[in-house]
């Protein structure tokens, strides 16, 4: 099915809280929030005749979000190397919903998830997010039976961390 300028435009606007969750979690400095966001709508326009439709809207634009974000996250730790020092970077990298909420226990997970891998903190946010193993295997284009065993194990590494609070 081919989509037109207009149903595209309708399409961000509706799934832009989505892509807004990503470019928080990617995207550690404020300034560049909105060139990353770009960076996607371009990557999301570049490959919309490309979308298949067997798979929902959602785990399309997940996919290219997060691959965006990523290259954009490597590449920004690349160029600011040398300015900001690794604490810094993973102290910052997620700045999320949850980061908002005036919880202490969701502030302690949002800081355990930033020190997660870069593909640890995708599948995380994912799974937070409600997909299904099924869903997020599509996005992160692995098994599905992969993603329930990173899951587990990442699970696993945030509940030890809670462990060792007290």
């Amino acid at each position: 099915m081919k989509y037109n300028k207009e149903e595209f435009l309708n399409i961000i606007e509706s799934h832009k809280r989505l892509i807004y969750k990503i470019v928080n979690a990617y995207c550690q400095d404020k300034q560049n929030h909105q060139d990353l966001f770009q960076d996607i709508i371009m990557q999301l326009w570049s490959s919309f005749e490309n979308y298949d439709e067997k798979y929902k809207l959602s785990t399309w634009i997940y996919r290219i979000a997060l691959n965006t974000s990523i290259s954009f996250h490597r590449k920004s730790i690349k160029r600011d190397a040398h300015i900001v020092d690794l604490p810094t970077i993973l102290e910052t990298t997620i700045k999320s919903e949850v980061s908002r909420i005036e919880d202490p226990k969701l502030e302690t997970l949002n800081r355990f998830i930033q020190e997660l891998r870069e593909i640890d903190i995708a599948l995380i946010l994912l799974y937070l997010d409600g997909l299904s193993q099924k869903e997020i295997s599509h996005v992160m284009g692995i098994s599905a039976t992969n993603v329930g065993t990173k899951l587990s194990r990442i699970k696993k590494i945030l509940r030890n961390k809670f462990q060792n609070l007290n």
